[in-house]
């Protein structure tokens, strides 16, 4: 018999987030086809995909940081220096990013996240398309997610 009593807690707790991230996984990879033919190949694998801008006295000129899974590249942040926008340096990092993604990990496609104040117009000039709008996330800002086929 299950019992309908629980004692439900909150907190900061590894051991316990990354058990249930993995029974997560266990029950999407058993209900989908998909990521079942994922299970154990390297695509299954997130993996780091770091790439940076360093100017002439090797200070940080700007950078991407992501990660490939699954066939697909995850842009997670893109920055550059105030000093070095608008001579196509983020453009630069984006296009060696999206290279690696798909020439030597085998991405097919790149998606990211971005905010009204920050760069949507960027990635789009980049080839990116929106395929979801989230307006007042957070209050009074629109979140947008945007893909791109690297193919």
């Amino acid at each position: 018999m299950v019992s309908l009593m629980f004692r439900i807690e909150t907190g900061d707790d590894k051991e316990r987030r990354d058990l249930l991230r993995r029974r997560l996984l266990d029950t999407n990879t058993a209900a989908s086809p998909v990521l079942r033919a994922l299970r154990g190949t390297p695509a299954e694998r997130e993996v780091p995909l770091h790439v940076w801008a360093l100017d002439g006295a090797g200070a940080l000129a700007g950078g991407l940081v992501g990660h490939t899974w699954a066939g697909w590249l995850h842009v997670t942040y893109l920055w550059v220096d105030d000093r070095h926008r608008g001579t196509g340096l983020g453009s630069r990092l984006l296009s060696e990013t999206e290279r690696i993604a798909r020439d030597e990990r085998g991405c097919g496609s790149a998606r990211l996240e971005t905010w009204d104040f920050q760069a949507p117009g960027f990635y789009r000039k980049q080839g990116y398309e929106v395929v979801a709008v989230i307006p007042d996330y957070p209050p009074g800002v629109t979140e947008y997610t945007l893909t791109k086929h690297l193919a």
